[in-house]
Order: structure tokens, then C-alpha cells, then sequence
């Protein structure tokens, strides 16, 4: 895959930079990257059972932004209804994804609203993603990998349940477990016996923790008693600095979004970006790595979601160069070809930047 670059009568400006640079994706939700015209399309195949006004609702990111877990919900109970759906959304992303120059994906994905509420079983399912993943490959140069979502407002018996579909129908592009949705009231601990069968099934772990202000010890007890690979969100570690050290001694890597909605609601405009936990988790010694989490819906591209890092959060382009190293060390790739992206991205990255340091220009993003 070539990276994306700017015509040579165009200037290189920040955004260019930032999207051209080789990226990895390491949290982001299926569902959560429909495109505005595929929902619109869904919905009237379905007979329309959401209102123009509520579709147009959910891809206007307010300053206070509510509703993205309903559109969730909606995709499974009313409108995605056979593997072909399936197939289209994944490719969709993976496409898009590719534009932005990520190179390596790993997505969510909800199994158990997809075989209780759309009503598709769970091996036709999975058959559809993965061959969207492979016929993006081909398409688009971009390798994905699945990551199978805890449903947490569900049981903890559904999440045994979807582990078990799992490890029935195990593949390469199938790489591991992590949990999702609403936190408050579900703590890890409830799934404790899914993330115990998934480790004993050699599936990778990961689990969203610390996202809607709950307390950093979400994030504990994610890594010492579901003993997750990494924890997607944890921004709450900031409100306990002892706990956070021995995070960054363990080398933990922090998915962080920096259009995570619970902030950009909570906190006031004039000091969102300055109190916003992100800003403060490398000074305290945190691995992180920029991501999406739900690109469409939250009106943010991959390359958007690494501006907001230098424009928002104020990190410089040293920093930016270890967020992709955190983010390829993180990533669920064997170690030899770590190595190898992690060399030719290096490259990359630097040959990138002295273009940029060669042409300063306004930056414009849109």
C-alpha cells in the first residue's frame, strides 16, 4: 500500500503529514462507522422505522454529544438484518480506513446483539466480517483483525456464551475479546468467567475501563483480575498517580479517543482541552495511542483524531513518533513483523516530517 499524498501543486501541511504517516487503528467499533448514506439506505430497506430527524441526529456531533450508543442499538434490533450487512459495513471501514493510511485495523465488533437482536447466527456472522477483512486486503492494502465485544449490558452468562461462539469458530482474523458499551453499574469484575476462558483459549484481552468517569479502579481491576493485554479508555488512572506509576512501569497501553463524548460534555469548552485527561497521561509516564472509537458517528477521521493530539492536546511531533510506536507495540502482530513496520514507519515518519519542516504552512483541517 502506497501512502496517500498530497498533489505537487498542493502545500503539505500539518493534516497532510498526519495523514499520510502509516497508522495502526486499535479501537475502534463496527458500528460505529456506518456511513451516513449506508444507515440512510438500511433504514429505508427496514421500512424506515427511524425518523429522517433521528438519523440526521446522529451524525451531528453537538458541543454536548448524546445518542451514539442508540444508534448502536438500532443497527442490531431494527436494521442489520443478513450477513451481506455485515459485510458491507466492514468493508466500508476498511476502505475508509485506508484512505487515511491506516495500515493495520483491529475492530469491535458485538456478537451478541448480532444473534439476539438481528437474529443472524453467529457463524455466518463472523464468515461475512472476515471476508470483508480479506477482500479489503486485496482492495485497499489494509490488514484487519476482529475483536469480538463483550455486550456489558448483557449477562455475564451472554458473555460466557459469545466466548464459547468464538472458540468454536476460530480463525486468524478473529484475534481476541474486549468488552464495550455503557460502564456505569457493570463492572469487569461480572466477567470475570469470559475473560478467564478466553485467556485459557489463547485469544487476546482487552477491555474498555475508566471511559464515563468511573473510577480508576475499573481500570485495576481489568489488568489484575481479568488480566487484560491492554485497556481502551482508562483516563480515570490520572486521579490516582501511585496507580498510574506502576501502569507505566508495566508498559500498559492506554486506546485513547480524543472525541470521547463523556469529556466534551462534562467539562467546559474553555477547558476541555486543557483538563482533558489525555493531556495529562504521558507526563505520568502512560503509553497512549490516539484513536477513533466510532469515526462516523463521532465526525472524526483517523487523521482527525491524530490532529486533535497536536491541535487540542498540544503534544509535538516527537510525541506523535511514540504514539505510533506505542501503538504498533500494542498492536496484535507477531514480533517480526513489529519489527518490520516498526522500521519502515520510522523511516516514513521522518521522511515525512522533513518535508514538512522543508514547507511550514497554515494548517486548515476540515
Amino acid at each position: 500500500m502506497t501512502s496517500p499524498s498530497p498533489s505537487p501543486s498542493s502545500s503539505f501541511t500539518l493534516e497532510s503529514f498526519l495523514r499520510a504517516i502509516p497508522k495502526v487503528e486499535l479501537h475502534c467499533h463496527l458500528f460505529g462507522t456506518v456511513r451516513h448514506e449506508t444507515f440512510k439506505q438500511l433504514n429505508l430497506r427496514a421500512g424506515a422505522p427511524l425518523a429522517a430527524d433521528e438519523i440526521e441526529g446522529f451524525y451531528t456531533r453537538g458541543e454536548k454529544p448524546v445518542g451514539v450508543l442508540r444508534v448502536l442499538r438500532a443497527l442490531d434490533a431494527q436494521l442489520v438484518r443478513g450477513p451481506g450487512d455485515l459485510y458491507q459495513l466492514t468493508l466500508e471501514y476498511l476502505q475508509d480506513a485506508a484512505s487515511h493510511n491506516v495500515r493495520y485495523a483491529e475492530f469491535f465488533w458485538n456478537p451478541t446483539g448480532t444473534v439476539h437482536d438481528s437474529g443472524i447466527p453467529y457463524a455466518l456472522a463472523q464468515a461475512a466480517i472476515v471476508r470483508a477483512i480479506q477482500d479489503a486486503q486485496q482492495e485497499f492494502g489494509i490488514t484487519g483483525r476482529l475483536i469480538a465485544a463483550i455486550d456489558r449490558e448483557a449477562s455475564p452468562e451472554a458473555a460466557v456464551e459469545m466466548v464459547e461462539w468464538v472458540k468454536a469458530h476460530r480463525c486468524d482474523e478473529v484475534i481476541g475479546i474486549g468488552i464495550d458499551y455503557r460502564e456505569v453499574d457493570r463492572p469487569p469484575e461480572l466477567f470475570t468467567e469470559a475473560y478467564a476462558a478466553a485467556k485459557k483459549a489463547g485469544l487476546k484481552t482487552t477491555a474498555h475501563a475508566g471511559e464515563f468517569g468511573m473510577p480508576w479502579t475499573n481500570v485495576r481491576t481489568a489488568l489484575d483480575v481479568l488480566q487484560v493485554d491492554r485497556i481502551d479508555h482508562g483516563y480515570t488512572v490520572v486521579d490516582q498517580p501511585g496507580f498510574a506509576r506502576e501502569c507505566a512501569e508495566r508498559g500498559v497501553l492506554f486506546t485513547v479517543v480524543p472525541t470521547n463524548s463523556y469529556y466534551l460534555r462534562t467539562l467546559p469548552p474553555e477547558r476541555w482541552a486543557l483538563d482533558h485527561p489525555i493531556r495529562r497521561m504521558p507526563g505520568l509516564g502512560l503509553r497512549i495511542h490516539p484513536n477513533t472509537d466510532d469515526p462516523t458517528l463521532h465526525r472524526v477521521t483517523p487523521t482527525g483524531a491524530w490532529l486533535m493530539m497536536v491541535r487540542d492536546f498540544g503534544f509535538d511531533l516527537d510525541d506523535l513518533r511514540g504514539f505510533m510506536h506505542n501503538g504498533l507495540d500494542g498492536a496484535w502482530i507477531d514480533d517480526s513483523q513489529r519489527r518490520e513496520w516498526r522500521t519502515q514507519w520510522s523511516e516514513a515518519f521522518d521522511t515525512l516530517r522533513a518535508r514538512l519542516d522543508a514547507e511550514p504552512t497554515p494548517s486548515t483541517f476540515e
